[in-house]
């Protein structure tokens, strides 16, 4: 929006002082007028400090100070908007400018003299003091990261002063809001006060009294959370150093225990009493997990807000639960307690403390899973919050599990359960959203429960066919099947479970699309996990496939959801032996072919018209199949029987990118489980997407090719075939990519290219390093270096990270002449265009990959990258890069030459980089010097030391 405001900024000046037309002229000067009153205006003076100060003349600062003091001035009882965008904008400025330029002591002397020379400013003045410490570290700012390190240290030495200026105005009632959110503001950003002296401070007291204050609560609450924060921050000292605040701050916050059940209350105040019992829980949990009387009480405040009926309110507790979780059970909580034995013992002890707490905890928050009435008038949004519960409440049943163990927790749930269910089974009260809340928390901490489990579950399995069919409940019975399946295969053969649950499976899916997904999903669990159960009951499993795969037979299964269950008749096939699963095999693959091959007898014409959905669907279930059914052989056997059927397909759809990308995942499944397998298969399906690709160039045939050099690459029979693989689609793609606008064009190409090419290093370098088409490949990725497609940009610094590895890995030794004579006729181009992606050519997101590449090309050739990182990084201008920032970038390379840490690396690019894009003119600036999209802009490249 602020970019928005100042082009137009900008078209309008122009057209006042340039454009020939009086007309345009002076609208354009009554555009301007009426700008300067709008909030745009302000926000737009507030960017051009932050980001373009240093485009202003070196004496400017004066006059853009008394400008920016005198709008202060004049809008200093509001409006609140505007001034704050200037109050900004001085801090801004601070950032920008020495300490002494504001007099002895830097802004905020400067801030006390104006105070007291000026006091009918002082609520100006007091924004300015709010808004100081929380902008100083913004990165809106242009600033090196020197100088804002300087900045935060000359700013933190100053707030001692801050506080006394907050100090002098506490008494003016007007300005006590302020006043409290300006000690929030400083305590945040500066934790150098001593416990001992806040805990007597008066505005700390000020605060804390102000807790039972409707209007100030929310400030007052601001602060208190600030000074708990205080008493736990890194280098705030020992707990001892602390108490003396803690003990002033604890009994405050638990005095308000009362407003938390006043049903007068406003909401926001509870929100922000909740948030501050939240904080006290969070930054205290170590003195809590103690187990003393006094955590216990304070636990028993936070059950209380976790009891709200508000989840907005209760949810703030769960972060809480969470670490107390953590602290009770991870060993470093007691490695102070010495032995073994003690430790066990100091942990026994605490468990048993919270175990009543965490039951509790289990007890409120199931319920709040529960389907309202209004259900049914749900907007999407309404559905996506509450899904957002019920994931965030599952979260906390599997914390509850951590502490109490999944067989009591489920304990806790069965009795939920059993009260749910004895209500909804009454003529009064037929509610089933009880019974389904209750069944979700079980289905959710199913994992956690043992496999050896024999007094609950088995009345919970007996319960789930008696239950209301009910869609969502239901939907729900189907999850929790799926979710115990590993208990239900460890379940005694005697007990007969199974059948009535697939029962209740077979339900599901002929109840509505949601149900049916559900019983999908764990038909694909139940097969996967008891599938040595189902191997004398295929014929009943095949009904099932084949009724919800043909579509007929009132199974209301989504083509998405049917490939859970393809997965799961694939399993149950990988345990047969190898004749039974030549056959089975066979009757799984005929609802998937049978519709392929009635389409391809249609004839050709027909085939190309078709929409490519009605191929997909069966080709994506293909996929599923070659994909789990493990028996290398029989599934090889499969693929060369319909390899015909393939590759009609191939021949008539190459054009459509969807169908292809299908059918390849097909063939690259298939690739991968049958490996040397395939036989004759594979070379046919070689050459069929070697030629599609040069006349279809689509990106799913590299990307399959690259699955090929993955299994095949190393197997000497194979080289003749991928030699001339590699080299027909490098050879077409290389035509493809000239520039950096024909890799914007074509990113998954690119993306898919390089991908090859990498796996190619890895996997068959002989066939592919010492040809020409690889050096061609090289040139290629350094015009593709910068492009902004995410994948495709990583697959190019991965292939030339990988080339610069080559040399020094363990095989790659014969490669080094290779390498050495392509990468040192292009080593000064490379590492220009890495320079300029690291300064701004590419997001800042892939400093990383980028580092790591710098990283590699400086440990392969030393002295000749430092060279040609000298020449690159001595063509950015001096506006960007002081003498000493571009030693520094030197050095780095050179420490990375030596074998710095990656993440060492990375960071301190992180810090170059941030300095040659702290504005658009900057990094601007840097490009044009570096200029990475230009090949032939070089310099003299180095030879071998």
């Amino acid at each position: 929006m602020e970019a928005q405001a100042m082009a137009t900024v900008k078209e309008a000046l122009a057209a006042l002082y340039h454009h020939p037309d009086d007309s345009i002229r002076t609208a354009a000067d009554r555009w301007l007028q009426e700008f300067q009153h709008t909030l745009d205006a302000w926000q737009t003076l507030r960017s051009k400090v932050q980001r373009d100060f240093e485009e202003l003349p070196s004496g400017a600062f004066r006059s853009l100070q008394d400008s920016l003091y005198a709008l202060l001035k004049k809008f200093n009882k509001g409006p609140a908007k505007v001034r704050t965008q200037i109050c900004i904008a001085i801090a801004a400025l601070a950032v920008h400018v020495p300490v002494e330029d504001w007099g002895a002591g830097g802004i905020v002397n400067w801030l006390s003299d104006e105070m007291k020379a000026h006091p009918e400013f002082i609520p100006g003045f007091l924004e300015l003091l709010i808004v100081l410490p929380q902008e100083i570290s913004s990165y809106k700012i242009a600033a090196r990261p020197e100088r804002r390190r300087q900045v935060e240290s000359d700013l933190c030495t100053s707030a001692n002063v801050a506080i006394s200026l907050l100090t002098a105005c506490m008494a003016i009632d007007q300005l006590k809001e302020q006043v409290l959110e300006g000690f929030s503001s400083w305590l945040r950003f500066c934790h150098g006060i001593s416990a001992s002296e806040l805990a007597s401070h008066p505005l700390v007291h000020m605060a804390l009294s102000s807790l039972n204050s409707d209007q100030f609560l929310e400030a007052a609450v601001n602060v208190t959370s600030e000074l708990i924060h205080a008493t736990v921050s890194y280098g705030s000292g020992t707990t001892a150093e602390q108490l003396p605040l803690i003990q002033i701050l604890v009994p405050r916050i638990m005095g308000l225990n009362e407003l938390l059940k006043d049903p007068s209350k406003d909401e926001e105040d509870v929100k922000a009493i909740a948030r501050l019992y939240a904080d006290m829980g969070e930054s205290y949990v170590d003195l809590i997990a103690a187990g003393s009387d006094d955590s216990i009480q304070i636990v028993n405040a936070l059950l209380e807000v976790t009891s709200h009926q508000e989840f907005d309110i209760c949810s703030m507790t769960f972060n809480f639960w969470h670490r107390l979780k953590r602290n009770l059970i991870r060993r470093e909580s007691y490695v102070s307690y010495g032995s073994e034995v003690l430790i066990e013992a100091e942990r026994n002890r605490r468990l048993l403390i919270f175990r009543p707490k965490f039951e509790s905890l289990v007890s409120l928050v199931s319920s709040r899973v529960e389907y309202p009435e209004d259900y049914h008038t749900f907007s999407e949004e309404d559905c996506r919050d509450f899904r957002h519960v019920r994931y965030a409440v599952s979260d906390v049943l599997l914390d509850a599990t951590d502490v109490l163990g999944g067989d009591s927790t489920l304990k806790v749930l069965s009795t939920k359960l059993a009260q749910a269910y004895g209500s909804c089974n009454t003529k009064q009260n037929s509610k089933w959203q009880p019974v389904e809340a209750a069944l979700f928390c079980i289905q959710a901490i199913a994992k956690s429960v043992s496999l050896e489990e024999r007094e609950i579950l088995p009345q919970v399995m007996s319960l789930l066919p008696c239950l209301p069919h009910n869609e969502q409940l239901l939907q729900t019975v189907c999850s929790t099947v799926g979710s115990f399946s590993k208990w239900i295969d460890a379940a005694p053969a005697e007990s007969s479970i199974l059948p009535p649950l697939v029962d209740i499976l077979n339900k599901g899916m002929s109840t509505s699309e949601d149900t049916a997904a559900a019983a999908s999903v764990a038909f694909k669990y139940i097969c996967e996990d008891c599938r040595r159960k189902f191997a004398g009951s295929l014929d009943g499993l095949f009904q099932i496939y084949h009724i919800a795969i043909s579509g007929v037979g009132g199974y209301k299964v989504s083509s998405e959801d049917s490939l859970h269950l393809v997965e799961a008749l694939s399993v149950v096939i990988t345990t047969l032996p190898p004749e039974s699963a030549r056959t089975a095999l066979e009757l799984i693959c005929q609802p998937v072919i049978n519709p392929l091959q009635e389409l391809i007898q249609q004839g050709d014409q027909i085939l190309q018209q078709i929409p490519a959905r009605q191929l997909t669907v069966h080709i994506d279930r293909l996929s599923s199949i070659f994909s789990n059914v493990k028996h290398p052989a029989v599934v090889a056997e499969a693929v060369n029987r319909y390899w015909p059927i393939l590759k009609t397909i191939f021949d008539q759809r190459a054009w459509d990118t969807r169908t292809m990308e299908s059918v390849c995942r097909s063939c690259k499944f298939a690739v991968r489980t049958c490996g040397r397998a395939m036989g004759m298969t594979i070379g046919a399906m070689l050459e069929e997407i070697q030629t599609l690709y040069q006349q279809h160039k689509q990106s799913c045939f590299l990307y399959l090719s690259s699955e090929v050099i993955k299994i095949f690459g190393s197997d000497p029979s194979c080289a003749d075939y991928l030699t001339n693989l590699i080299q027909i689609l490098f050879n077409h793609t290389v035509q493809l990519l000239r520039t950096i606008q024909d890799f914007t064009a074509r990113p998954d190409i690119a993306d898919d290219c390089y991908l090859l090419a990498s796996r190619c290093i890895r996997y068959c370098p002989n066939l592919f390093v010492p040809t020409e088409m690889f050096q061609r490949l090289v040139d290629c990725a350094m015009a593709g270096i910068t492009i902004q497609h995410r994948e495709a940009c990583k697959s190019i610094l991965s292939f030339l990270s990988d080339v610069f590895d080559l040399p020094n890995s363990s095989d790659g030794g014969n490669y080094r002449e290779f390498i050495n004579t392509i990468v040192l006729q292009r080593g000064a181009t490379i590492t220009r265009i890495m320079i300029a992606a690291l300064t701004g050519a590419l997001p800042s997101g892939r400093l990383e990959e980028v580092s790591y590449v710098l990283l590699s090309l400086s440990r392969a050739f030393g002295e000749n990258m430092l060279n040609w990182a000298r020449e690159s990084i001595n063509l950015i201008p001096p506006q960007a890069l002081t003498d000493a920032e571009r030693l520094r970038f030197l050095n780095i390379i050179s420490d990375a030459a030596s074998g710095s840490s990656l993440h060492t690396i990375t960071d301190r690019f992180g810090e170059i980089s941030d300095v040659c894009r702290r504005n658009k003119t900057v990094q601007d600036l840097v490009q044009s010097a570096l200029r990475p999209h230009d090949l032939t802009f070089t310099v003299v490249p180095q030879q071998l030391s």
